[in-house]
C-alpha cells in the first residue's frame, strides 16, 4: 500500500493513484459515500460504478396529531413527524403529508428531516454497522462554515463514523470526468451555476450563480397551462380516463376516498408532470428566439395524464429561451440576471488570466436542464462567439442522461475513496474529539 506524507497535494495523491490503479485490500472495508442534493439523494460504496440507492430527496412528513400522539416515531428515533422516505412511499396519497426538503439553495435547512434521510440510507446500506465504514459527502460549493461544522458534528456524534470528509460537488464532478481543473456548468433545479476548479480545489471568487434554471421553466410552464385553461391533474387522482382527439376536453374520473391532501404534497405530485412535460417537449432554439422563426419549426404533440392532448409550437422553444436570454422572457421585471452563458464567461473572468485557456478548455456541463435539446449546441455556439479567437473552446457533457442529471459527483467521490487518496485527508474520530468540530475546516477546504 502507497503511504503518502501530511500535506501532499489532493490532487497529486489523485494522479498519482489513478496510474497506478491501487485500489483497497479486499479485507478493508470500503467507504461509504453521499451525494445528497436537491433533486435526490445517492448513496453507495465506494469503489463501485452506480450508487446503491438513488431516490427523491423530497420527502413526505406527517405532523403529530392533535393530541400529541404520533402514528410513529421518526426513523431518527424522536417523537414527532412520521417520515415517508423513499421512490414510492412519499407518493402514495396520506392524510394531511407536506412534502419537505431538507436543503434550501443547496444547503441543509432543516435537520430534522435530513438526519432522518441518513437513518434511512443507513439502514438500507449497513443497517446498524456505521461505527464500520468511513463515509465521503459532498456539499454545496457554498457551503457555510456553521452548517460544515453541525454535519461534521452530526455525523461523528449520532452516527459514530470513524472517519468522515466533506467535499465540493464541482471537484467531485471534475475529477469523475477526469481532470483536475475546469469549469463546471451546473444548470439544476434552483440555480445555473458556473464553479471554477484548480487542482482539487473551487475557486470561491469565480463561482457565479443565476436563478434562471429548472424551477424557473417549471414555473413558466405553469402560466403557460393557466392561459391555455390546461388543468394540470397528477395522476393520483385520476381513477380512470378516455382516450380524445387533439384539443377535445379531457374526460377522465376522479378516485373517491381520496385522503386530505396539502397543498405542499399536490404540487409535488404536479411537478412529476411538469418534469416530464419539460423533457418529452421543450426544446432551445439554435440561436436567439423569434416567433415567426419558431413558429416555422415542426409542432410536437403531448397527452397530459387525464387524457387531454395538445400540440405545442412556438411556446416549446420560447420558454427554455429564457435561460440563455432573460430580457426575452415575458413578464421578467429583473433583466440583470445572467444567462447561460453569461454565467461561463463572468466566471471565467473573475478568475486569475492565466487560466483563461484551460478554463474554456475544460467546460462540464451537467445539470437536468442541460439534457433540453438543443442545449449544449446552443451554449457552444454563444461561447464560441464570445471567447477570443486564440482560445480552444471545449465543452464535456457526457451522452448518458443519468450520468450527466446526477451521477457525476457520486462517482467522483466513488473513486477517490476506493482508491485511497483521502488516507492522511481524513477527520479521524481521534482528531474529532481532541479538535471538536472545527477541524472540518482544516481538512476539508
Amino acid at each position: 500500500m502507497i503511504s503518502y506524507k501530511a500535506g501532499t497535494r489532493y490532487w497529486d495523491i489523485c494522479v498519482e493513484l489513478e496510474k497506478s490503479a491501487v485500489m483497497y485490500n479486499e479485507d478493508e472495508i470500503a467507504g461509504l459515500v453521499f451525494d445528497i442534493g436537491s433533486h435526490s439523494v445517492r448513496a453507495g460504496y465506494a469503489g463501485e460504478d452506480h450508487p446503491k440507492l438513488d431516490f427523491p430527496t423530497m420527502i413526505g412528513s406527517v405532523l403529530d396529531r392533535e393530541d400529541g400522539s404520533t402514528a410513529m416515531e421518526t426513523n431518527s428515533g424522536k417523537l414527532g413527524s412520521t417520515y415517508y422516505i423513499d421512490n414510492k412511499a412519499e407518493e402514495v396519497p396520506k392524510e394531511n403529508m407536506e412534502a419537505l426538503s431538507p436543503l434550501k439553495d443547496g444547503m441543509i435547512e432543516d435537520w430534522d428531516s435530513f438526519q432522518a434521510i441518513l437513518d434511512y440510507t443507513y439502514k438500507m446500506l449497513v443497517e446498524s454497522k456505521s461505527t464500520l465504514y468511513p463515509v465521503l459527502m459532498s456539499e454545496a460549493s457554498w457551503n457555510t462554515r456553521e452548517k460544515r461544522e453541525k454535519l461534521t458534528e452530526l455525523m461523528f456524534e449520532h452516527f459514530n463514523i470513524p472517519q468522515f470528509y466533506l467535499s465540493k460537488s464541482a471537484v467531485l464532478t471534475t475529477f469523475a470526468n477526469g481532470r483536475n481543473m475546469g469549469l463546471v456548468l451546473d444548470s439544476g433545479s434552483t440555480y445555473t451555476t458556473a464553479i471554477p476548479v484548480h487542482d482539487g480545489h473551487v475557486l470561491q471568487q469565480g463561482i457565479v450563480k443565476s436563478p434562471l434554471a429548472g424551477d424557473f421553466i417549471s414555473q413558466q410552464c405553469r402560466e403557460l397551462f393557466q392561459e391555455m385553461n390546461v388543468d394540470l391533474i397528477p395522476p393520483y387522482m385520476i381513477a380512470s380516463k378516455e382516450a380524445v382527439p387533439v384539443g377535445a376536453p379531457a374526460n377522465w374520473k376522479r378516485k373517491e376516498n381520496l385522503p386530505q391532501i396539502t397543498n405542499s404534497w399536490h404540487n409535488y405530485m404536479c411537478s412529476h408532470v411538469i418534469q416530464d412535460f419539460k423533457s418529452s417537449v421543450l426544446q432551445v432554439s439554435n440561436s436567439i428566439y423569434h416567433e415567426n422563426v419558431a413558429a416555422k419549426m415542426p409542432t410536437v404533440h403531448y397527452t397530459f395524464p387525464n387524457g387531454y392532448k395538445c400540440n405545442f409550437g412556438v411556446d416549446r422553444l420560447r420558454i427554455p429561451e429564457g435561460l440563455f436570454v432573460p430580457s426575452n422572457v415575458k413578464g421578467l421585471s429583473d433583466n440583470t440576471m445572467l444567462g447561460v452563458s453569461q454565467v461561463v464567461t463572468t466566471s471565467v473572468g473573475m478568475c486569475d488570466s492565466n487560466m483563461e485557456s484551460k478554463l474554456y478548455n475544460n467546460v462540464i456541463v451537467t445539470g437536468g436542464n442541460s439534457l433540453l435539446q438543443g442545449f449544449t449546441d446552443r451554449l457552444t455556439r454563444e461561447l464560441t462567439n464570445k471567447t477570443p479567437p486564440k482560445i480552444k473552446l471545449r465543452l464535456i457533457a457526457n451522452a448518458l442522461v443519468v450520468e450527466r442529471r446526477r451521477l457525476n459527483p457520486w462517482r467522483g467521490g466513488s473513486t477517490i475513496c476506493a482508491m485511497g487518496t483521502l488516507r492522511e485527508a481524513w477527520i479521524s474520530k481521534q482528531e474529532y474529539e481532541e479538535g471538536g468540530k472545527q477541524c472540518v475546516g482544516r481538512k476539508c477546504p
